[in-house]
This record gives structure tokens, sequence and C-alpha cells, in this order.
């Protein structure tokens, strides 16, 4: 009973909390043996808050219960998030003993709606990097192959869900660093439209790029935490007033009509064959259900990497300048160079990038005037094997890291929301995915069709054989 639970969806836990099935505190209980279980295989928590999620559960009544689609729920959220009196490590040893006085944003929207939070999950230090490798609190690895990684920066959320050890996790993403982890772990990841979800109380990395997402089993668990985690913050600048969604509103509606671009390059370019090959039975599954296929020319991705890396080193090094003469040595040698990097960078480099990045959405936005969504592989690589420096494709090689957020990090510049979801195995044993990305403040649309591919039993993929 407990491993059917362990990997049970959202939706399906909240049907048997609702009928009286199973309680709060029983859930809490299967999670904390999980996680008691198999944390020190995956080193997906950092900081594990198993009796105060007790606590909560024990008090919740029938009435609690009745209050939203995540209530009694337990979740854990990447230690960027700040829970008030827990401490939020950033996954470095420079905030060590930082603890919140207040919950971030999302995190108050969780605990008004009687979620449970269960613990603070692993990352690569400050979310700087996609492998998710960190000298202090461990790397965490795949559910599927623990010789392999689980990707990053949010490789806690995705080892925590991955493994069974909560339903649902909340990361952050700057590059890909919840779509992409999702990905190689066999989840849905979702980065919603910059100014849908408040940043606020979360440790920044980059302003201008970073977004909160999801981490679910299914797309229907994604779209329902939307709705409660979504909303105008005044506290966060970037935040945008609109009236409440129903994001599942449209889950299981016809799509026939729909117009899913294909882009032309980059995006179907040095990648795994088998990858390649599954997009292309999603395509066909796609076209069967009435949507029509077009190829789009998306903007030249040549010099993409470094218009990111030239926005987000700055400001890094702004969001740090205040513990580096203090605290410098504490900082882990890959994040010191990334900020000394940062210190090298003009203005005018600066100013160049962002010029870049407004171009780049407006050339998408162009885009979506002829297309409802843009079909892409998630990642051009199933999950590394832990220790990769560098990938080799067609003769190419490049860093492990750009090789895992290659086909993700362009949409961070631009803002528009994405979805990641599996679409099939790898002979290598391992989740291929695929991502789906919509119109601005348009993740209704994006839920319709990923859900209609989570019901679809040829893209279905086995659990990880992680039972204790």
């Amino acid at each position: 009973m407990s491993s059917e639970i362990a990997f049970s969806d959202v939706r399906s836990l909240k049907s048997l909390l609702d009928t009286g099935r199973i309680t709060p505190t029983e859930l809490v209980s299967i999670f904390s043996e999980r996680i008691k279980c198999f944390n020190d295989i995956s080193r997906a928590f950092i900081t594990v808050t198993a009796e105060e999620a007790a606590n909560t559960a024990g008090s919740l009544n029938k009435a609690d219960l009745s209050k939203s689609s995540i209530a009694g729920i337990p979740y854990a959220s990447k230690d960027l998030f700040d829970v008030k009196d827990i401490r939020t490590t950033a996954g470095s040893r420079v905030f060590q003993d930082r603890i919140a006085t207040e919950d971030a944003f999302v995190i108050d929207c969780l605990r008004r709606k009687h979620a449970i939070g269960l613990g603070k999950t692993n990352l690569h230090e400050f979310a700087y990097g996609a492998t998710g490798e960190n000298e202090v609190y461990g790397t965490c690895v795949n559910a599927y192959d623990p010789t392999r990684l689980a990707g990053g920066s949010s490789s806690g959320s995705a080892a925590a869900v991955a493994f069974g050890m909560v339903p649902a996790a909340l990361g952050t993403d700057t590059g890909g660093s919840v779509r992409a982890p999702a990905a190689l772990n066999g989840l849905v990841g979702l980065k919603p439209t910059i100014g849908r979800v408040s940043t606020c109380g979360v440790v920044p990395y980059c302003w201008t790029l970073d977004h909160v997402g999801i981490m679910t089993r299914t797309v229907a668990d994604s779209a329902d935490i939307l709705e409660i985690i979504s909303g105008y913050d005044p506290k966060d600048p970037a935040s945008v007033s609109l009236p409440d969604e129903p994001y599942s509103a449209n889950l299981g509606t016809d799509f026939s009509g729909i117009r899913i671009g294909i882009p032309t390059r980059f995006f179907f370019e040095r990648a795994d064959p088998e990858i390649l090959a599954a997009l292309e039975l999603v395509k066909e599954h796609l076209s069967s259900r009435g949507a029509m296929l077009l190829p789009v020319t998306l903007p030249d991705m040549e010099h993409t990497r470094t218009v990111s890396l030239t926005v987000q080193l700055p400001e890094a090094l702004s969001a740090h300048s205040a513990y580096l003469e203090e605290h410098g040595h504490l900082y882990s040698r890959d994040f010191r160079a990334g900020l000394a990097l940062g210190q090298c960078l003009l203005a005018e480099h600066y100013v160049k990038a962002k010029r870049f990045i407004e171009c780049y959405r407006q050339q998408t936005n162009a885009i979506f005037r002829d297309v409802d969504l843009i079909l892409t592989p998630a990642t051009p690589e199933i999950a590394p094997k832990v220790g990769t420096v560098k990938t080799t494709r067609d003769g190419v090689s490049e860093a492990v890291g750009n090789a895992i957020t290659r086909f993700t990090s362009f949409f961070n510049m631009t803002g528009h929301p994405a979805l990641t979801m599996p679409c099939g195995m790898h002979s290598d044993g391992l989740p291929i995915g695929l991502q789906l990305v919509g119109r601005y403040f348009e993740e209704r649309t994006i839920f319709q069709v990923a859900f209609d591919l989570d019901r679809t039993e040829a893209f279905s993929i086995p659990l990880p054989k992680t039972d204790c």
C-alpha cells in the first residue's frame, strides 16, 4: 500500500483523503518513511520537516480538507524558497545558518490552502548550474538509474518526486532548471509565463530570467497547483495583475484545428536519434487528433547562450555582492568563477544582451500570431552519467550542463510558458521528454494538449524501481 501511495499523483491522493480512506497524518507518515529510506541514495532533501508536517496534518479537519485541491497533500520546495522558521541554505555554506523570518509568496499560498510542506530540497549551489552537482549537500541522482544525474538546478525537487518521497515539488527555472530535470526523471515540469507566479521570498539568481516552477507526476496536478500559486504580488516588480484563471478548465476538451509549430532548425538538431524518433510519434499522434503541424523559424540561436550568461552573471554578482567580502571563501569554486566572470562584463555588454532578449521576445511573439503552441524535444540527451563533463553529438562537444538545457534556456529569455513531460523510454531505460511552449499567459492551451498526451498509453512510462 505504501509504495502505491508513494507513486500516486496528487488528484488520486486527494480522492483518498476526501473519501476518508486515508488521513493527512497517514500520508505524511508514508512519505516521511520514503524520505528516510531513499534520501541517502537520492540526496534529494537538505532539510526534512517531518515533525512540523505531522503536527500540521494532525490539526486538519474535514472543513480544512475541503478548501482546496491540495489540502492535506505533502509537497517539497527547492531550498531557495523561504519557509518561516526553517533555514534556507540555497545549497551553499554561505547560507547554512540562514533562518527565514516569513514565507515566500508561493509557500504562503500553499499554506493557506492547507498543503503540507515536508522539507527543502537540494540544488546546484544558488541555482548556478544544470547538473545538480553540489559539493556540500551531495549530488542528486536519477530515480531510474542512480549512476545518472537527476539534472539541475532543481535536482532535489525532481529526485524527491521521482523517488516517491513527495507527489509534487516547487523549483525555480532560470534556463530550464525545472523543465530539464523533470524531463530526465519522467515528470511533468512547468515554467509559467514570467510574472504569472511571484518570486518574492525566493533567493534570486538572475531577476531577468528567474521563474518559479512546478514538478508533478501528471499534467492535471500541474494545472491544479498553478491555480493555487499564481496571482498578483505587489512586492514582486515583475508580477502581473490578471483575473484568476481555472487552468484545468480545458483538460479533456477537443483541440482539433489547433496550430502547433515545429521549429525548422536548432531544436531538432544534434539530438539523440531515439529522442527524435519519439517526437515523430508525438507529431503523428497530434495530427491524428486534428492538430495542424506547421513549420516555424525561431530567431537565430547562435548567440543565445552567450546572451543568457551575459545577463545572468552580472545579476548574480549583484545579488551576492553583499556576501562576497566576508563569506567569499564559503562559495564553491564553480560559483566563485562565475561571479568573477560577472565582474569582467561591462555595462555595455549587459545592455546589449538585454536588447537581444527584447528582440527574442518580439520575434517569438510574432511566431505566435501563426501558431498556438510550439513543440520541441525537452532535452537533446537522456540523463548523463554522474561525473560527465562534456557530451559529444554529431562531432560537436559541449559542456554537459549546456546540453541538458540547450532546448529550454531560450524560453527563459522570452518568458513564454513552457511545459516538459515524458513521451517514451530510451533503450537505456531512461525517460524521454517533450516540450510545449505557448503564448504569454495561455498556460491553459498547453495543459489542454499536454493532458491528451498524458492520457495516451503510447507515451506512458513505467515507474522507477525504488522499493525499500
